[in-house]
């Protein structure tokens, strides 16, 4: 080896020397990348006879398998009513029970991840959300009531049991 194949700084190899190594060069830039190609499947949109504008009548919608909860509410209130206006939320929901035993849904009778039967639960956030309205209260635990708002204001209207 030669004396100029060491540094002149560190004493070292040009070749494993950093003050003899060339600058790194900058990698080239990437190819620009390709368009994504098309799927091999085309899904095109159809024209359906209820979406041309036709007086066909739309597919029937699929029947609820539970009873909604909003349905309770005017049973709750129209049993407190009844009840002069107080009662204990086990007797209330027995009551309801027997109301309601024909009109209930299949879907209504099953047991919810809670271990309670799916109707019992509906009728509970029911109540949750007449108490958010400022029509119910809970004076007790176990003791549904009804404001004085809930006994005036709100006349429930009732469907057919």
């Amino acid at each position: 080896m030669s004396a100029t194949d060491y540094c002149d700084l560190c004493d070292l190899p040009l070749s494993t020397c950093v003050h003899g190594m060339p600058k790194p060069v900058e990698p080239p830039p990437a190819p620009p990348k390709a368009p994504p190609k098309a799927s091999p499947v085309t899904r095109r949109r159809t024209t359906t006879a209820a979406s041309a504008g036709s007086t066909a009548p739309a597919a029937p919608a699929r029947p609820r398998r539970r009873t909604p909860s909003v349905d309770f509410k005017p049973w709750i209130v129209k049993l407190l009513q009844e009840a002069g206006g107080q009662a204990e939320s086990d007797d209330l929901l027995t009551e309801l029970a027997e109301r309601l035993g024909d009109v209930l849904r299949p879907g209504d009778l099953e047991k919810g991840p809670t271990g309670e039967v799916r109707w019992r639960t509906a009728a509970r956030t029911a109540r949750k959300e007449l108490a958010d309205d400022g029509l119910l209260l809970a004076p007790r635990p176990g003791t549904w009531a009804l404001t004085d708002r809930g006994r005036v204001e709100w006349v429930p209207d009732l469907p057919s049991a």
